[in-house]
């Protein structure tokens, strides 16, 4: 049953997680919002809404391991297995706002959690703000230096004729499933991590991860189907922000999120810091300034073999 519960709760963040996004648009559109601040606000809040509402409910039903490592697994997982498999689907470009301000701020962030984290086993209210507020700051910086004609097609045109009736009904399906589709994924992952023998840690950073890691692979696949190349490797480091930023900065604010498991400190968020690191140097390999197939394989190979250390340190 444990299994059957974390399937049909990963389902329904997925499915929850497009009515958000949908309505939340439509809503912005009504409230004359521009395209501009729509697709890198509201759509980005609204996509971590799946991953805000498991660590919320693991925070607050005492299983904070699965608060910390659903982001921390989902950051390790954007990168090594989504960023991954799109490049093996077709080479993807790297354009000079990786360099200036997406991969320095994801570094930032990264290693921020990582201090709090260590200093005090826990990150407290205090901590998650200086987060949010972080994510606040580079949300102003990013809307700064971009141009219109980059995110206009991150935005549904269509959405913005939708009735006040249409988007309620939409709010209401997408929250409805996003509170029990979170709910039953994290009971199903507690369940499933003490059938198999593991630690809450490991079923957050492998399955959980994995399982909303879903959205952000459908969205890049898409982007380089439409040779929108760039496009992808921006939304993850953008997701991989969000995720400390917004995740687990509102998490903590509503209840500080205590370390009991030392293998997130000692190993997992080692390796999240890894694969956020390794992007550079892999860049300026041949071909430099793309991720190529072969760097693709690399990623996903070296995904392959996180997955196999993690679950052979529990037996």
């Amino acid at each position: 049953m444990s299994v059957l519960w974390v399937v049909l709760g990963l389902i329904l963040l997925v499915v929850g997680g497009e009515f958000l996004v949908r309505s939340s648009v439509a809503l912005s559109f009504k409230f004359s919002i521009s395209k501009l601040v729509i697709g890198m606000t509201v759509v980005s809040f609204a996509t971590s809404a799946p991953e805000l509402l498991v660590s919320l409910n693991a925070a607050l039903n005492g299983a904070p391991a699965i608060a910390i490592n659903n982001v921390v697994g989902s950051n390790i997982a954007n990168i090594g297995l989504v960023l991954g498999i799109t490049a093996l689907i077709g080479a993807i470009g790297v354009d000079k706002s990786f360099f200036n301000l997406n991969w320095p701020a994801m570094m930032l962030f990264s290693i921020a959690l990582f201090y709090f984290l260590s200093n005090d086993n826990q990150l407290t209210a205090g901590e998650g703000l200086t987060l949010f507020i972080s994510l606040i700051l580079f949300l102003i910086i990013l809307i700064r230096n971009s141009k219109k004609d980059k995110i206009m097609d991150e935005v549904d045109d269509t959405l913005t004729t939708v009735s006040n009736f249409k988007i309620f009904i939409w709010l209401l399906i997408g929250g409805v499933a996003l509170y029990f589709g979170s709910e039953w994924l994290v009971d199903g992952a507690r369940e499933l991590a003490i059938a198999i023998g593991v630690s809450d840690a490991v079923i957050s950073i492998t399955v959980i991860a994995i399982g909303t890691s879903v959205p952000e692979l459908a969205a890049s696949v898409i982007a380089v189907a439409k040779q929108e190349k760039a496009l992808s490797l921006g939304n993850l480091i953008g997701s991989n922000i969000f995720n400390i930023g917004s995740v687990l900065g509102l998490t903590s604010i509503i209840k500080t999120i205590p370390v009991t498991e030392s293998q997130i400190l000692t190993n997992d968020i080692f390796w999240m810091l890894a694969f956020s690191g390794v992007l550079v140097p892999l860049i300026f390999l041949p071909k430099r300034y793309q991720i190529s197939r072969f760097k693709g394989l690399m990623l996903v190979t070296a995904y392959g073999i996180f997955l196999f250390l993690t679950f052979k340190s529990q037996f």
